[in-house]
């Protein structure tokens, strides 16, 4: 499975953080429409990503409900029929909670910076650092809080979860 280390954190100065992330990146960001579904499964997390009518990602993911820089394991398998493959997921387990999202998209080295306006919750940013398959993730750890630093991120903005935890204790 790939793996990543991932923050995520609520984000209070949205227009300083988006003119920090663009810096960083070197470019304008790319804005993204997501609507994720998320299915009840036994381990982890299990959403459909639709991005499109014709374009969409099952992903399923690992990782620590914990504050601050954390491991992720996760696997993507991608769609050219999500609507399809909602039904069928959603028949076999049933639909937990729906996350919709616009997201921007800053790639700054092997980091995914994204900044979120999830409906019902507000700003946020997620770092994703992506990690090669034996790399220790201490290198990546140390990647993340020198963007979290940069951006303006402190320790308290930090969040535990998925936003379909934020939104399920809404």
């Amino acid at each position: 499975m790939a793996r990543n280390i991932e923050i995520k954190a609520k984000i209070h100065q949205l227009d300083s953080v988006k003119r920090i992330a663009e810096q960083l990146c070197g470019h304008l960001p790319e804005q993204i429409k997501q609507e994720d579904i998320f299915f009840p499964v036994a381990q982890g997390r299990l959403k459909l990503r639709i991005l499109s009518p014709s374009s969409g990602e099952l992903i399923f993911y690992q990782r620590d409900d914990t504050s601050g820089p954390k491991t992720c394991t996760y696997q993507i398998v991608e769609t050219d029929r999500p609507y399809e493959l909602r039904s069928v997921l959603g028949a076999a387990y049933g639909e937990a909670i729906i996350v919709r999202k616009t997201r921007l998209l800053y790639l700054v080295g092997r980091t995914r910076i994204h900044v979120d306006n999830v409906e019902g919750l507000g700003d946020f940013m997620e770092l994703e650092v992506m990690l090669d398959d034996n790399e220790n993730t201490q290198a990546g750890e140390n990647e993340a809080r020198d963007l979290m630093q940069k951006l303006g991120i402190e320790d308290n903005d930090l969040v535990e979860g998925a936003y379909a935890d934020l939104l399920a204790d809404t």
